[in-house]
């Protein structure tokens, strides 16, 4: 077995080597840490590498396996944390040139001190666009962060480092969060896995600079090793207002009980755009998958109307005011123009206009749970288009992130932020000749289930994953 290869061997299967003693966290340790050598350059997906404090981890880890008492189904497995994740030993920048090199670094965000407590070794931060507020794959503090498909495009935002280096072969986990797609854009961009569990599943602190938008997540190489994340992580934190007691009936179904007989919906636009033709025609042949393993499939768009103008004032008006708490603001020469341009922005709003778009998203989490009284599974696009090149972004006249020359790109995440339901992206095809970008680049396709319904997501996801092969993209290091 090479390097390379155990690099990206599954957690579930390090856990079984780990557990046989064929295997040991330090060999895994050390071949992760070798393909990120070898990658690292010329993808850019690590804001810091914390090789050090993840060797005693893993120390630690091989010393539990030979006493026979490891904590649990992860202990040793290699996970990165998303750059916006505080993090004990490490720096959280967020991506920002604002932020303080020398803050204290003696904290963990409740999911990393989940992780850790697990036996999770954690050896990275991966990249994130600045705070979290911008999906086009580079930060003023990390610069561009290259898809391993093609290192001319991007990995989507704002968890790019993740997607970028799961999809390189460089471990099999991390931790993101995602307050309008930030998980599910750079899976679907990626070609990788990932899951925004219900709002609250998964303690999250400190408060997003989103509000009440942002989740943290598990993302993933394969739909097992993610839902194992996910089962690690989920739990309440007294720092957490929001967060909900851990749902173990969910956590505990069995996600390999497949999608026979269930009621699916599958809306190509979300009655909001519709997406390019290659995306299109990837997400029907996956609907189509879906019809063929049993499931009941009906083509339905769900009632997002006012989704636009409830979503923007409350992104705007939260990360306008997080920025100016922060600091950030004052400091605005240092920032991404795309990320600051919520403080001028803000200034629309009133008080009525915040409240309004409150109750405007109460009132489509009430649709959705109506919605879901009929269907089992929502089947989207993860994106209404193919992954873009580097570069590519919002015009001058352009209003909002989701725009590129007028055309709005990413409507179908953000909508469940808004309701806080369970949403995954899962690869479902890639580009063709015919594309209008270049072939051979991932599309993901959108799972939603109505919230607590975590355990159905899972199910469709796992058994979309058994009905096709998928494999890591070629990136060899240069001579």
């Amino acid at each position: 077995m090479t390097d390379t290869s155990l690099a990206s061997m599954s957690a579930v299967e390090m856990v079984r080597g780990f557990t046989a003693k064929t295997l040991s966290p330090k060999e895994a340790l050390g071949a992760v840490l070798d393909r990120l050598d070898q990658v690292e350059p010329m993808i850019n997906a690590f804001a810091h590498v914390d090789r050090e404090g993840a060797m005693k981890a893993a120390d630690a880890a091989e010393a539990r396996y030979q006493n026979g008492t490891p904590l649990g189904p992860l202990d040793g497995v290699p996970v990165s944390v998303k750059d916006m994740l505080l993090t004990k030993g490490m720096p959280t920048r967020k991506g920002s040139l604002t932020t303080d090199p020398d803050a204290p670094q003696d904290t963990d965000a409740p999911a990393v001190a989940r992780a850790r407590a697990a036996g999770a070794v954690i050896y990275g931060k991966s990249t994130t666009t600045e705070f979290g507020g911008s999906p086009y794959s580079s930060s003023p503090l990390t610069g561009e962060t290259h898809s391993p498909w093609n290192l001319s495009y991007g990995c989507s935002g704002s968890s790019m480092g993740a997607a970028a280096h799961l999809a390189a072969g460089v471990g099999t986990l991390a931790i993101g969060n995602d307050a309008s797609g930030s998980i599910r854009m750079p899976a679907s961009f990626g070609g990788v896995y990932g899951i925004k569990p219900t709002f609250g599943m998964i303690a999250n602190w400190p408060p997003s600079s989103a509000g009440i938008l942002g989740h943290t997540g598990p993302m993933g190489w394969t739909v097992e090793d993610t839902t194992l994340l996910l089962r690690v992580l989920a739990g309440p934190d007294v720092r957490d207002p929001y967060g909900l007691p851990r749902q173990d009936a969910v956590l505990a179904a069995d996600p390999k009980a497949g999608v026979a007989g269930l009621r699916i919906a599958y809306s190509p636009g979300l009655g909001l755009v519709d997406p390019d033709a290659d995306v299109r025609a990837a997400t029907d042949a996956a609907a189509r998958t879906f019809a063929d393993m049993g499931a009941e499939v009906e083509l339905v768009d769900p009632d997002f109307s006012g989704l636009f103008e409830a979503y923007n004032c409350l992104r705007i008006c939260n990360r306008a005011a997080s920025y100016r708490a922060s600091g950030a603001g004052n400091a605005r020469e240092k920032m991404d123009e795309l990320v600051a341009r919520v403080l001028d922005q803000a200034k629309a709003y009133s008080a009525d206009d915040l409240i309004a778009a409150m109750r405007h998203r109460e009132t489509l989490v009430s649709r959705m749970k109506a919605f879901h009284e009929t269907y089992d599974i929502l089947l989207t696009p993860t994106v209404a288009v193919a992954p873009f090149p580097l570069g590519t972004g919002p015009q001058p006249q352009d209003e909002h992130w989701f725009q590129i020359e007028g055309r709005i790109w990413s409507p179908y995440t953000f909508a469940f932020n808004m309701t806080h339901q369970p949403a995954a992206s899962i690869p479902c095809g890639l580009t063709g000749s015919d594309s209008n970008q270049v072939p051979g680049l991932p599309i993901g396709l959108q799972i939603v289930a109505a919230p607590f319904r975590d355990d159905l997501v899972l199910r469709a996801s796992q058994a979309f994953e058994a009905s096709r092969q998928w494999h890591h993209p070629v990136l060899e290091p240069a001579a």
